[in-house]
Protein backbone atom coordinates (compact mmCIF):
# COMPACT_ATOMS: atom_id res chain seq x y z
CA UNK A 1 0.00 0.00 0.00
CA UNK A 2 2.68 2.35 1.28
CA UNK A 3 4.46 1.58 -2.39
CA UNK A 4 1.71 2.35 -4.75
CA UNK A 5 1.10 5.88 -2.91
CA UNK A 6 5.14 6.62 -2.67
CA UNK A 7 4.74 6.30 -6.61
CA UNK A 8 1.36 8.20 -7.10
CA UNK A 9 3.30 11.01 -5.20
CA UNK A 10 5.89 10.96 -7.37
CA UNK A 11 3.57 10.71 -10.63
CA UNK A 12 1.35 13.37 -9.54
CA UNK A 13 4.80 15.56 -8.04
CA UNK A 14 5.86 15.31 -11.36
CA UNK A 15 2.81 16.23 -13.15
CA UNK A 16 2.53 19.36 -10.98
CA UNK A 17 6.27 20.76 -11.97
CA UNK A 18 5.31 19.95 -15.57
CA UNK A 19 2.18 21.88 -15.50
CA UNK A 20 4.11 24.90 -13.45
CA UNK A 21 6.77 24.61 -16.10
CA UNK A 22 4.18 24.97 -19.19
CA UNK A 23 2.26 27.80 -17.64
CA UNK A 24 5.45 29.63 -17.46
CA UNK A 25 6.73 29.03 -20.80
CA UNK A 26 3.29 29.99 -22.35
CA UNK A 27 2.21 32.60 -19.94
CA UNK A 28 4.82 35.08 -22.37
CA UNK A 29 2.10 35.51 -24.47
CA UNK A 30 0.85 38.29 -22.27
CA UNK A 31 2.34 41.82 -23.33
CA UNK A 32 2.03 44.35 -20.20
CA UNK A 33 3.13 42.57 -17.52
CA UNK A 34 4.83 44.99 -15.10
CA UNK A 35 8.23 44.64 -13.90
CA UNK A 36 7.64 43.33 -10.63
CA UNK A 37 5.34 40.20 -12.00
CA UNK A 38 8.07 39.56 -14.62
CA UNK A 39 10.69 39.74 -12.48
CA UNK A 40 8.96 36.89 -9.75
CA UNK A 41 7.87 35.10 -12.60
CA UNK A 42 11.27 34.66 -14.20
CA UNK A 43 13.04 34.26 -10.81
CA UNK A 44 10.21 31.05 -10.54
CA UNK A 45 11.39 29.52 -13.83
CA UNK A 46 14.81 30.03 -13.09
CA UNK A 47 14.89 28.48 -9.81
CA UNK A 48 12.43 25.39 -11.19
CA UNK A 49 14.91 25.02 -14.23
CA UNK A 50 17.85 25.40 -12.69
CA UNK A 51 17.07 21.83 -11.02
CA UNK A 52 17.54 20.28 -14.14
CA UNK A 53 20.13 22.26 -15.84
CA UNK A 54 23.91 21.78 -15.73
CA UNK A 55 25.29 24.15 -13.15
CA UNK A 56 27.76 25.45 -16.07
CA UNK A 57 24.87 28.18 -17.32
CA UNK A 58 25.45 30.74 -15.09
CA UNK A 59 29.55 29.66 -15.21
CA UNK A 60 30.95 33.62 -16.69
CA UNK A 61 32.80 31.25 -19.35
CA UNK A 62 29.68 30.14 -21.11
CA UNK A 63 28.35 33.92 -21.16
CA UNK A 64 32.10 35.72 -21.93
CA UNK A 65 33.42 33.56 -25.15
CA UNK A 66 30.36 33.34 -27.41
CA UNK A 67 30.48 34.86 -30.57
CA UNK A 68 33.32 34.97 -32.52
CA UNK A 69 36.64 33.03 -31.37
CA UNK A 70 39.30 35.52 -30.24
CA UNK A 71 42.66 35.50 -31.48
CA UNK A 72 45.72 34.41 -30.46
CA UNK A 73 46.66 37.66 -29.66
CA UNK A 74 43.41 39.24 -28.26
CA UNK A 75 43.74 35.93 -25.32
CA UNK A 76 47.12 37.28 -24.34
CA UNK A 77 45.56 40.80 -24.28
CA UNK A 78 42.45 39.83 -22.33
CA UNK A 79 44.50 37.99 -19.83
CA UNK A 80 47.31 40.76 -19.37
CA UNK A 81 43.71 43.05 -18.78
CA UNK A 82 42.02 40.27 -16.52
CA UNK A 83 45.70 40.48 -14.48
CA UNK A 84 45.38 44.01 -14.34
CA UNK A 85 42.54 44.39 -12.00
CA UNK A 86 42.69 41.42 -10.24
CA UNK A 87 44.24 43.23 -7.33
CA UNK A 88 44.53 41.98 -3.88
CA UNK A 89 41.30 40.67 -3.15
CA UNK A 90 41.66 37.60 -0.80
CA UNK A 91 40.36 34.61 -2.29
CA UNK A 92 38.55 33.63 1.42
CA UNK A 93 37.40 30.12 0.74
CA UNK A 94 34.36 31.65 2.67
CA UNK A 95 33.17 34.79 4.76
CA UNK A 96 33.57 35.56 8.25
CA UNK A 97 30.97 34.03 10.55
CA UNK A 98 29.69 36.90 11.28
CA UNK A 99 29.58 40.53 10.71
CA UNK A 100 31.83 40.99 13.63
CA UNK A 101 35.27 39.99 12.24
CA UNK A 102 34.43 42.17 8.88
CA UNK A 103 36.03 45.69 8.16
CA UNK A 104 34.26 48.14 10.25
CA UNK A 105 34.69 52.06 9.11
CA UNK A 106 34.37 53.05 12.92
CA UNK A 107 36.78 51.45 14.49
CA UNK A 108 39.14 51.63 11.23
CA UNK A 109 41.71 54.87 11.65
CA UNK A 110 43.86 56.40 9.74
CA UNK A 111 47.33 58.87 10.43
CA UNK A 112 49.07 61.61 8.26
CA UNK A 113 52.47 60.31 8.18
CA UNK A 114 55.69 63.13 8.84
CA UNK A 115 57.19 64.41 5.83
CA UNK A 116 60.68 64.54 4.85
CA UNK A 117 61.05 67.72 7.16
CA UNK A 118 59.06 66.48 9.76
CA UNK A 119 55.73 67.66 10.50
CA UNK A 120 56.18 70.72 7.61
CA UNK A 121 54.94 70.49 4.16
CA UNK A 122 55.64 72.50 0.93
CA UNK A 123 54.10 72.84 -1.92
CA UNK A 124 55.08 70.05 -4.69
CA UNK A 125 55.51 67.55 -1.83
CA UNK A 126 54.28 64.21 -0.90
CA UNK A 127 51.57 63.65 1.66
CA UNK A 128 51.77 59.97 2.65
CA UNK A 129 48.75 58.54 4.73
CA UNK A 130 48.56 55.27 6.49
CA UNK A 131 45.35 53.35 7.02
CA UNK A 132 44.95 50.57 9.31
CA UNK A 133 41.45 48.68 9.14
CA UNK A 134 39.92 47.10 11.89
CA UNK A 135 36.91 44.43 12.45
CA UNK A 136 33.74 45.11 14.42
CA UNK A 137 35.60 43.69 17.78
CA UNK A 138 38.38 46.23 17.02
CA UNK A 139 41.02 43.70 16.43
CA UNK A 140 43.30 44.73 13.20
CA UNK A 141 42.60 43.04 9.58
CA UNK A 142 45.70 40.89 8.24
CA UNK A 143 44.59 41.35 4.62
CA UNK A 144 43.78 43.53 2.22
CA UNK A 145 41.22 43.59 -0.41
CA UNK A 146 38.58 46.26 1.42
CA UNK A 147 37.95 49.07 -1.39
CA UNK A 148 38.70 52.40 -0.43
CA UNK A 149 38.49 56.50 -1.43
CA UNK A 150 41.00 59.09 -0.39
CA UNK A 151 40.69 62.82 -1.10
CA UNK A 152 42.56 65.75 0.15
CA UNK A 153 40.62 69.07 -0.25
CA UNK A 154 40.35 72.66 0.97
CA UNK A 155 36.57 73.91 0.92
CA UNK A 156 37.11 77.39 1.41
CA UNK A 157 39.31 77.21 -1.60
CA UNK A 158 37.20 74.85 -4.25
CA UNK A 159 40.02 72.90 -4.05
CA UNK A 160 39.83 68.81 -4.39
CA UNK A 161 41.97 66.44 -5.48
CA UNK A 162 41.27 62.67 -5.57
CA UNK A 163 44.33 60.19 -3.65
CA UNK A 164 45.85 56.74 -4.45
CA UNK A 165 45.63 54.25 -2.43
CA UNK A 166 48.10 51.14 -2.11
CA UNK A 167 47.03 47.80 -0.63
CA UNK A 168 49.35 46.73 1.64
CA UNK A 169 47.73 43.45 1.43
CA UNK A 170 47.58 43.04 5.62
CA UNK A 171 45.30 45.59 6.56
CA UNK A 172 47.05 48.51 5.87
CA UNK A 173 47.12 51.18 3.43
CA UNK A 174 48.46 54.46 2.12
CA UNK A 175 46.90 57.06 0.31
CA UNK A 176 49.15 58.97 -1.27
CA UNK A 177 48.29 62.69 -2.67
CA UNK A 178 50.65 65.40 -4.21
CA UNK A 179 50.67 68.86 -2.64
CA UNK A 180 49.39 71.06 -5.52
CA UNK A 181 47.99 73.95 -3.90
CA UNK A 182 48.87 76.22 -0.72
CA UNK A 183 47.16 76.49 2.76
CA UNK A 184 44.99 73.82 4.64
CA UNK A 185 44.13 70.69 3.70
CA UNK A 186 41.98 68.48 5.00
CA UNK A 187 42.64 64.52 4.40
CA UNK A 188 39.47 62.30 4.07
CA UNK A 189 39.37 58.42 3.71
CA UNK A 190 36.20 56.47 2.38
CA UNK A 191 35.33 52.68 2.79
CA UNK A 192 33.32 52.10 -0.25
CA UNK A 193 33.23 48.35 0.52
CA UNK A 194 34.81 45.87 2.58
CA UNK A 195 37.20 42.96 1.49
CA UNK A 196 34.23 40.30 2.26
CA UNK A 197 31.54 42.61 0.50
CA UNK A 198 34.23 42.67 -2.65
CA UNK A 199 34.41 39.07 -2.71
CA UNK A 200 30.80 38.44 -2.95
CA UNK A 201 30.40 41.08 -5.46
CA UNK A 202 32.87 39.11 -7.50
CA UNK A 203 31.27 36.21 -7.42
CA UNK A 204 28.03 37.20 -8.24
CA UNK A 205 29.80 39.22 -11.47
CA UNK A 206 31.15 36.04 -12.62
CA UNK A 207 28.74 33.44 -11.88
CA UNK A 208 25.17 35.55 -11.84
CA UNK A 209 25.19 37.90 -15.18
CA UNK A 210 21.47 37.48 -15.49
CA UNK A 211 20.92 39.11 -12.84
CA UNK A 212 19.45 41.76 -14.93
CA UNK A 213 17.47 40.41 -17.72
CA UNK A 214 16.05 41.84 -20.22
CA UNK A 215 12.55 40.96 -22.89
CA UNK A 216 11.62 41.65 -26.35
CA UNK A 217 7.84 42.28 -27.49
CA UNK A 218 7.38 40.37 -30.74
CA UNK A 219 3.93 41.16 -32.72
CA UNK A 220 2.40 40.37 -35.92
CA UNK A 221 -0.74 41.91 -36.27
CA UNK A 222 -3.14 41.54 -33.51
CA UNK A 223 -0.87 38.81 -32.13
CA UNK A 224 1.98 39.90 -30.03
CA UNK A 225 4.17 38.04 -27.24
CA UNK A 226 6.89 38.57 -24.97
CA UNK A 227 10.10 36.78 -24.23
CA UNK A 228 12.80 37.26 -22.10
CA UNK A 229 16.59 37.88 -23.26
CA UNK A 230 20.06 38.06 -22.87
CA UNK A 231 23.63 37.94 -24.00
CA UNK A 232 23.15 34.34 -23.21
CA UNK A 233 20.40 32.25 -22.63
CA UNK A 234 20.06 28.54 -20.92
CA UNK A 235 19.70 26.60 -24.47
CA UNK A 236 16.27 24.34 -23.05
CA UNK A 237 14.53 26.01 -25.24
CA UNK A 238 14.14 27.88 -28.88
CA UNK A 239 16.30 31.13 -29.29
CA UNK A 240 15.93 33.62 -31.56
CA UNK A 241 19.65 34.17 -32.49
CA UNK A 242 20.49 38.25 -32.56
CA UNK A 243 24.13 38.14 -33.04
CA UNK A 244 25.37 41.29 -35.11
CA UNK A 245 26.74 39.79 -38.30
CA UNK A 246 29.76 42.28 -38.50
CA UNK A 247 30.89 42.03 -35.06
CA UNK A 248 29.77 38.91 -33.94
CA UNK A 249 27.97 40.42 -30.34
CA UNK A 250 25.92 37.81 -29.48
CA UNK A 251 22.66 38.69 -28.05
CA UNK A 252 19.22 36.49 -28.15
CA UNK A 253 15.77 36.08 -26.49
CA UNK A 254 13.66 32.61 -26.15
CA UNK A 255 11.79 32.27 -29.23
CA UNK A 256 7.94 33.02 -28.98
CA UNK A 257 5.45 29.85 -29.53
CA UNK A 258 3.46 32.09 -32.14
CA UNK A 259 5.41 33.95 -33.54
CA UNK A 260 8.71 34.35 -35.73
CA UNK A 261 12.00 35.67 -34.82
CA UNK A 262 11.45 38.33 -37.41
CA UNK A 263 8.59 40.17 -35.61
CA UNK A 264 10.66 41.14 -33.10
CA UNK A 265 9.81 45.04 -32.32
CA UNK A 266 11.81 46.20 -29.52
CA UNK A 267 14.18 46.01 -26.68
CA UNK A 268 13.59 46.77 -22.78
CA UNK A 269 14.80 46.57 -19.58
CA UNK A 270 12.90 43.33 -18.05
CA UNK A 271 13.59 43.78 -14.18
CA UNK A 272 16.49 42.80 -11.40
CA UNK A 273 17.03 39.42 -10.30
CA UNK A 274 16.11 39.52 -6.48
CA UNK A 275 17.69 37.17 -3.44
CA UNK A 276 20.79 36.69 -4.65
CA UNK A 277 22.91 36.58 -1.31
CA UNK A 278 22.38 34.81 2.26
CA UNK A 279 20.94 37.01 5.11
CA UNK A 280 24.77 36.94 6.31
CA UNK A 281 26.17 38.56 2.97
CA UNK A 282 23.78 41.10 3.45
CA UNK A 283 25.16 42.48 6.16
CA UNK A 284 28.11 43.35 4.22
CA UNK A 285 25.80 46.05 2.73
CA UNK A 286 24.21 48.47 4.79
CA UNK A 287 24.13 52.17 4.02
CA UNK A 288 25.85 54.08 7.31
CA UNK A 289 27.47 50.84 8.21
CA UNK A 290 29.80 49.94 5.58
CA UNK A 291 28.75 51.15 2.25
CA UNK A 292 30.57 54.39 1.79
CA UNK A 293 31.37 55.56 5.46
CA UNK A 294 34.70 57.53 6.51
CA UNK A 295 37.20 56.55 8.57
CA UNK A 296 38.73 59.28 11.46
CA UNK A 297 42.33 59.75 12.03
CA UNK A 298 43.87 58.82 15.06
CA UNK A 299 45.12 62.19 15.18
CA UNK A 300 44.99 65.57 13.09
CA UNK A 301 43.08 65.14 9.35
CA UNK A 302 44.50 68.25 8.18
CA UNK A 303 48.19 69.72 7.41
CA UNK A 304 48.90 73.20 6.20
CA UNK A 305 50.89 73.06 2.66
CA UNK A 306 53.59 76.39 2.62
CA UNK A 307 55.13 77.60 -0.65
CA UNK A 308 58.16 76.40 -1.37
CA UNK A 309 61.37 77.44 0.58
CA UNK A 310 64.07 79.66 -1.21
CA UNK A 311 66.33 77.32 -0.97
CA UNK A 312 64.43 74.94 -2.64
CA UNK A 313 63.59 76.74 -5.48
CA UNK A 314 67.22 78.22 -5.89
CA UNK A 315 69.35 74.77 -5.19
CA UNK A 316 69.05 72.90 -7.97
CA UNK A 317 70.51 69.63 -6.12
CA UNK A 318 67.64 69.61 -3.22
CA UNK A 319 64.56 68.47 -5.28
CA UNK A 320 61.30 67.12 -3.87
CA UNK A 321 60.56 63.75 -3.07
CA UNK A 322 59.45 62.50 -6.50
CA UNK A 323 55.66 62.09 -6.85
CA UNK A 324 54.50 58.05 -6.67
CA UNK A 325 50.84 59.92 -7.57
CA UNK A 326 49.97 60.96 -11.48
CA UNK A 327 46.49 62.39 -11.27
CA UNK A 328 45.00 63.74 -14.41
CA UNK A 329 43.97 67.21 -12.28
CA UNK A 330 42.45 68.90 -9.34
CA UNK A 331 39.73 71.21 -8.05
CA UNK A 332 41.24 75.08 -7.57
CA UNK A 333 38.06 77.59 -7.02
CA UNK A 334 36.04 75.13 -8.24
CA UNK A 335 37.24 74.76 -12.00
CA UNK A 336 38.98 71.72 -12.75
CA UNK A 337 42.86 71.85 -13.84
CA UNK A 338 44.04 68.92 -15.62
CA UNK A 339 47.75 68.16 -15.48
CA UNK A 340 49.62 67.32 -18.38
CA UNK A 341 47.82 67.32 -21.98
CA UNK A 342 45.16 69.71 -23.04
CA UNK A 343 44.83 72.94 -20.62
CA UNK A 344 41.34 73.25 -19.98
CA UNK A 345 39.83 76.46 -20.99
CA UNK A 346 36.28 77.95 -19.52
CA UNK A 347 33.17 78.34 -21.73
CA UNK A 348 31.12 80.47 -19.61
CA UNK A 349 29.12 82.06 -22.35
CA UNK A 350 26.88 79.83 -25.03
CA UNK A 351 28.62 82.28 -27.70
CA UNK A 352 32.28 80.57 -27.17
CA UNK A 353 30.52 77.22 -26.76
CA UNK A 354 28.95 78.00 -30.66
CA UNK A 355 32.23 79.61 -31.83
CA UNK A 356 33.88 76.16 -30.94
CA UNK A 357 31.77 74.09 -32.36
CA UNK A 358 30.77 76.22 -35.59
CA UNK A 359 31.23 73.97 -38.68
CA UNK A 360 31.42 70.82 -36.50
CA UNK A 361 29.13 67.84 -36.33
CA UNK A 362 29.17 65.78 -32.61
CA UNK A 363 28.42 62.21 -32.54
CA UNK A 364 27.62 61.12 -28.97
CA UNK A 365 27.47 57.58 -28.05
CA UNK A 366 27.16 55.36 -25.40
CA UNK A 367 24.60 55.32 -21.69
CA UNK A 368 22.66 58.25 -20.35
CA UNK A 369 25.96 59.73 -18.68
CA UNK A 370 27.15 61.32 -22.24
CA UNK A 371 23.24 61.63 -22.75
CA UNK A 372 23.63 63.92 -20.17
CA UNK A 373 26.14 65.65 -21.73
CA UNK A 374 23.77 66.32 -25.13
CA UNK A 375 20.99 67.51 -22.82
CA UNK A 376 23.14 69.65 -20.79
CA UNK A 377 25.04 71.10 -24.29
CA UNK A 378 21.51 72.27 -25.95
CA UNK A 379 20.28 73.80 -22.09
CA UNK A 380 23.19 75.83 -22.56
CA UNK A 381 23.31 77.40 -25.74
CA UNK A 382 20.22 78.91 -26.63
CA UNK A 383 20.48 78.36 -31.25
CA UNK A 384 21.04 74.41 -30.59
CA UNK A 385 17.45 73.86 -31.51
CA UNK A 386 16.78 70.07 -30.67
CA UNK A 387 14.81 68.23 -33.66
CA UNK A 388 11.82 66.34 -32.68
CA UNK A 389 12.80 62.63 -34.17
CA UNK A 390 9.81 61.25 -31.83
CA UNK A 391 11.80 59.53 -30.07
CA UNK A 392 11.01 58.03 -26.51
CA UNK A 393 11.76 60.61 -23.43
CA UNK A 394 15.51 59.55 -22.45
CA UNK A 395 15.86 56.85 -25.04
CA UNK A 396 17.11 58.02 -27.91
CA UNK A 397 18.26 58.97 -31.01
CA UNK A 398 18.11 62.91 -30.32
CA UNK A 399 19.47 65.16 -32.98
CA UNK A 400 20.16 69.42 -32.19
CA UNK A 401 20.68 71.68 -35.16
CA UNK A 402 22.25 75.17 -35.03
CA UNK A 403 21.43 75.78 -38.97
CA UNK A 404 23.22 79.80 -38.63
CA UNK A 405 26.32 78.19 -37.38
CA UNK A 406 26.28 74.90 -38.83
CA UNK A 407 26.03 72.59 -36.22
CA UNK A 408 25.43 69.19 -35.60
CA UNK A 409 24.73 67.53 -32.27
CA UNK A 410 23.28 63.89 -32.21
CA UNK A 411 23.02 60.92 -29.89
CA UNK A 412 22.69 57.55 -30.11
CA UNK A 413 22.40 54.88 -27.29
CA UNK A 414 24.91 51.81 -27.46
CA UNK A 415 23.36 48.29 -28.34
CA UNK A 416 22.39 45.91 -25.99
CA UNK A 417 23.10 45.19 -23.50
CA UNK A 418 21.35 48.35 -22.69
CA UNK A 419 18.79 48.77 -19.46
CA UNK A 420 16.55 51.54 -20.88
CA UNK A 421 12.98 51.45 -20.69
CA UNK A 422 11.75 50.14 -24.70
CA UNK A 423 14.24 51.29 -27.42
CA UNK A 424 12.62 50.29 -30.69
CA UNK A 425 14.62 46.98 -32.57
CA UNK A 426 15.64 49.04 -35.30
CA UNK A 427 17.00 51.53 -33.30
CA UNK A 428 19.29 49.12 -31.72
CA UNK A 429 22.98 50.39 -33.49
CA UNK A 430 26.90 48.82 -32.18
CA UNK A 431 28.74 51.73 -31.80
CA UNK A 432 31.52 49.89 -34.01
CA UNK A 433 29.23 49.48 -36.35
CA UNK A 434 28.23 53.80 -36.39
CA UNK A 435 31.42 54.46 -36.45
CA UNK A 436 32.43 52.14 -39.62
CA UNK A 437 29.26 54.58 -41.16
CA UNK A 438 31.41 58.05 -40.78
CA UNK A 439 33.62 59.87 -43.07
CA UNK A 440 34.95 61.86 -40.35
CA UNK A 441 37.59 64.41 -40.63
CA UNK A 442 38.64 67.54 -38.71
CA UNK A 443 35.10 68.85 -38.32
CA UNK A 444 33.79 65.71 -36.93
CA UNK A 445 34.18 64.76 -33.12
CA UNK A 446 32.91 61.48 -31.48
CA UNK A 447 31.91 61.20 -28.09
CA UNK A 448 31.95 57.84 -26.11
CA UNK A 449 30.66 56.68 -23.02
CA UNK A 450 30.33 52.94 -22.39
CA UNK A 451 30.17 51.23 -18.81
CA UNK A 452 27.07 51.75 -16.77
CA UNK A 453 25.14 48.63 -19.05
CA UNK A 454 28.26 46.25 -18.62
CA UNK A 455 28.32 46.13 -15.01
CA UNK A 456 26.69 43.06 -14.56
CA UNK A 457 28.74 41.03 -16.77
CA UNK A 458 32.06 39.57 -16.61
CA UNK A 459 34.95 41.59 -17.35
CA UNK A 460 35.52 39.58 -20.29
CA UNK A 461 32.13 41.21 -22.01
CA UNK A 462 33.14 44.26 -21.78
CA UNK A 463 36.74 43.44 -23.20
CA UNK A 464 35.34 42.23 -26.01
CA UNK A 465 33.17 45.11 -26.39
CA UNK A 466 35.82 47.79 -26.57
CA UNK A 467 38.06 45.58 -28.47
CA UNK A 468 35.62 45.86 -31.92
CA UNK A 469 34.77 49.65 -30.60
CA UNK A 470 39.10 50.25 -30.58
CA UNK A 471 39.28 48.38 -34.10
CA UNK A 472 36.48 50.90 -35.60
CA UNK A 473 38.05 53.73 -34.00
CA UNK A 474 41.35 52.80 -35.66
CA UNK A 475 39.76 52.40 -38.63
CA UNK A 476 38.34 55.75 -38.32
CA UNK A 477 41.44 57.39 -37.50
CA UNK A 478 43.26 56.16 -40.48
CA UNK A 479 40.90 57.48 -42.88
CA UNK A 480 39.72 60.25 -41.31
CA UNK A 481 43.33 61.16 -39.23
CA UNK A 482 41.61 64.61 -37.93
CA UNK A 483 38.81 63.22 -36.31
CA UNK A 484 38.33 64.27 -32.76
CA UNK A 485 37.41 61.49 -30.24
CA UNK A 486 36.87 61.87 -27.01
CA UNK A 487 35.90 59.09 -24.03
CA UNK A 488 34.09 59.35 -21.02
CA UNK A 489 35.23 57.27 -17.87
CA UNK A 490 33.01 56.19 -15.30
CA UNK A 491 32.28 57.69 -12.39
CA UNK A 492 31.52 57.06 -8.99
CA UNK A 493 27.66 57.37 -7.96
CA UNK A 494 25.38 56.93 -4.81
CA UNK A 495 25.34 53.33 -3.41
CA UNK A 496 22.86 51.19 -1.17
CA UNK A 497 22.15 47.80 -0.84
CA UNK A 498 20.19 47.24 -3.92
CA UNK A 499 22.50 49.27 -6.27
CA UNK A 500 25.99 47.48 -4.89
CA UNK A 501 24.54 44.56 -6.37
CA UNK A 502 24.18 45.87 -9.55
CA UNK A 503 25.66 48.92 -10.40
CA UNK A 504 28.67 48.73 -7.43
CA UNK A 505 31.75 51.63 -7.73
CA UNK A 506 34.13 48.69 -7.25
CA UNK A 507 32.13 47.27 -10.58
CA UNK A 508 32.66 50.91 -12.46
CA UNK A 509 36.69 51.09 -11.30
CA UNK A 510 37.45 47.83 -12.99
CA UNK A 511 35.71 48.51 -16.05
CA UNK A 512 37.44 52.17 -16.09
CA UNK A 513 41.26 50.36 -15.55
CA UNK A 514 40.20 48.08 -18.46
CA UNK A 515 38.96 51.11 -21.18
CA UNK A 516 41.66 53.41 -20.00
CA UNK A 517 44.44 50.16 -20.67
CA UNK A 518 42.95 49.28 -23.94
CA UNK A 519 42.55 53.03 -25.28
CA UNK A 520 46.25 54.01 -23.54
CA UNK A 521 48.48 54.11 -26.86
CA UNK A 522 45.49 55.73 -29.32
CA UNK A 523 45.03 59.13 -30.71
CA UNK A 524 41.98 59.64 -28.40
CA UNK A 525 41.04 62.18 -25.43
CA UNK A 526 39.50 61.18 -22.15
CA UNK A 527 37.45 63.47 -19.48
CA UNK A 528 38.48 61.50 -16.72
CA UNK A 529 34.97 61.53 -14.85
CA UNK A 530 36.16 59.36 -12.07
CA UNK A 531 38.74 61.63 -10.62
CA UNK A 532 36.35 64.65 -11.63
CA UNK A 533 33.57 63.01 -9.21
CA UNK A 534 36.45 61.16 -6.59
CA UNK A 535 37.62 64.54 -5.93
CA UNK A 536 34.62 66.66 -5.84
CA UNK A 537 32.80 67.89 -2.56
CA UNK A 538 29.14 67.35 -4.28
CA UNK A 539 27.85 63.89 -3.41
CA UNK A 540 28.55 61.02 -5.72
CA UNK A 541 25.70 60.38 -7.97
CA UNK A 542 25.07 58.09 -11.51
CA UNK A 543 24.32 61.42 -13.25
CA UNK A 544 27.00 63.87 -11.83
CA UNK A 545 25.19 67.61 -10.50
CA UNK A 546 25.61 70.88 -12.82
CA UNK A 547 28.36 71.99 -11.04
CA UNK A 548 30.85 69.07 -12.03
CA UNK A 549 29.48 68.41 -15.49
CA UNK A 550 30.29 72.11 -16.67
CA UNK A 551 33.68 70.86 -15.95
CA UNK A 552 33.35 68.25 -17.74
CA UNK A 553 31.62 69.70 -20.87
CA UNK A 554 34.47 72.19 -20.59
CA UNK A 555 36.91 69.81 -20.84
CA UNK A 556 35.61 68.49 -23.88
CA UNK A 557 35.36 71.21 -25.67
CA UNK A 558 39.08 72.27 -24.56
CA UNK A 559 39.42 69.32 -26.75
CA UNK A 560 38.21 70.34 -29.26
CA UNK A 561 39.19 73.65 -29.12
CA UNK A 562 42.40 73.49 -27.54
CA UNK A 563 44.11 77.24 -26.35
CA UNK A 564 46.08 78.34 -29.21
CA UNK A 565 49.90 78.38 -28.48
CA UNK A 566 51.56 81.99 -28.26
CA UNK A 567 54.11 82.83 -30.59
CA UNK A 568 56.89 83.92 -28.99
CA UNK A 569 58.58 87.42 -30.52
CA UNK A 570 61.95 87.27 -31.39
Amino acid sequence: MCRHISKYALIFLFLAVAGIIFLLRNIHTVENWNCQTFSALYQLQTRIQSSFLPTFYHNHTFCAHLGQKPSQEDELEERYLLDLIAGPVPLLRSLPTTLRQTSDPVHSLFAILPSAAGREWHLGDQLEVLVQMHDFQGRPKRYGGDFLLARLHTPELGAGLAGKVVDHKNGFFSALFPLLWTGSAQVEITLVHSSEAVTVLRRLREERSDRVFFKSLFRLGFLSETTVCNMCLPPDQPLCNYTDLYTGEPWYCYKPKMLSCDTRINHAKGGYLKHLITNKEALLFQSGVNIKVRIHASGQDRIDVLPPTTEEVESSSVKPEPIQLEPSGYYYEDSWRPLGGATMRQFNESSAITQCLQNKVIHMYGDSTVRQWFEYIIALVPELKEFNLHSPKNVGPFMAVDSAHNILLKYRCHGPPIRFSTVMSSEMRYVSNELDGLPGGPNTVVVLSIWAHFSTFPVEVYIRRLRHIRRAVLRLLDRAPGTIIVIRSANLQALDQEVSLYNSDWYSLQLDMVLRAMFKSLNVQVVDAWQMTSAHHLPHALHPPPAIVRNMIDMLLSYICPEKKKVQQT
